[in-house]
């Protein structure tokens, strides 16, 4: 079971979905109600948005027929931020392996942000295998240099936590924070449309 937690300006919704066998998901659970204690995207009264949640969390248990314990939250506000980045690392055995991949993301995410701010996101764009441009997937590719170009989402610090504080007021663990519009492309858009640029 996943749940997805919307907590906008206008309303706060809850969305109660099962994955198949097969991998498709389910709707099983919605609840709704209208959010007060938000203002573009950020918490300005913590009780008023804790009250919200836990109004739309009940009626999407009581869809579903099960208790939510865990969500994933969406974040959205004129504080987020983004850049892109690039890192460069050497491949240990002529060979990429897993490893390789993750220490180009680390390299690409060591760039200097504000201290108000933290990383949200890190979005491959593409990878650099030996000059060789435009790689997808460099998993088992032969090289001896693997490069990185990143787009980096950042939220304000405070924003992100004061979201946490009022979903673990509700007695609900986050299992993550996911910018909003991240989550809207995943849903609607194919691969085919990512490649193309459309975002």
């Amino acid at each position: 079971m996943i749940v997805g937690l919307d907590i906008g300006t206008s309303k706060v919704v809850a969305i109660v979905a099962e994955i198949g066998f097969d991998g498709e998901i389910e709707i099983v659970g919605i609840g709704s109600h209208p959010s007060r204690g938000l203002k573009k995207g950020v918490v300005v009264n913590i009780e008023s948005t804790v009250q919200s949640i836990q109004r739309a969390v009940e009626e999407a248990e009581l869809m579903a027929g099960c208790q939510i314990h865990s969500v994933y939250a969406g974040i959205a506000g004129n504080h987020i931020r983004s850049l892109n980045s690039h890192g460069i690392v050497a491949i240990r055995d002529k060979e990429v392996f897993q490893p390789d991949i993750e220490r180009v993301i680390d390299a690409a995410q060591a760039v200097a942000i504000p201290a108000d701010q933290k990383i949200l996101h890190i979005l491959p764009q593409e990878y650099v295998v030996d000059n060789q441009e435009g790689v997808r997937e460099p998993l088992g590719m032969s090289g001896v240099r693997l490069e990185a170009k990143v787009h980096l989402v950042t939220c304000a610090v405070n924003a992100a936590q004061n979201i946490e504080k009022c979903i673990r007021r509700c007695g609900l663990h986050v299992e993550d924070i996911i910018l909003e519009q991240v989550a809207s492309g995943h849903a609607v858009l194919t691969e085919d449309e990512k490649d193309l640029g459309v975002c």
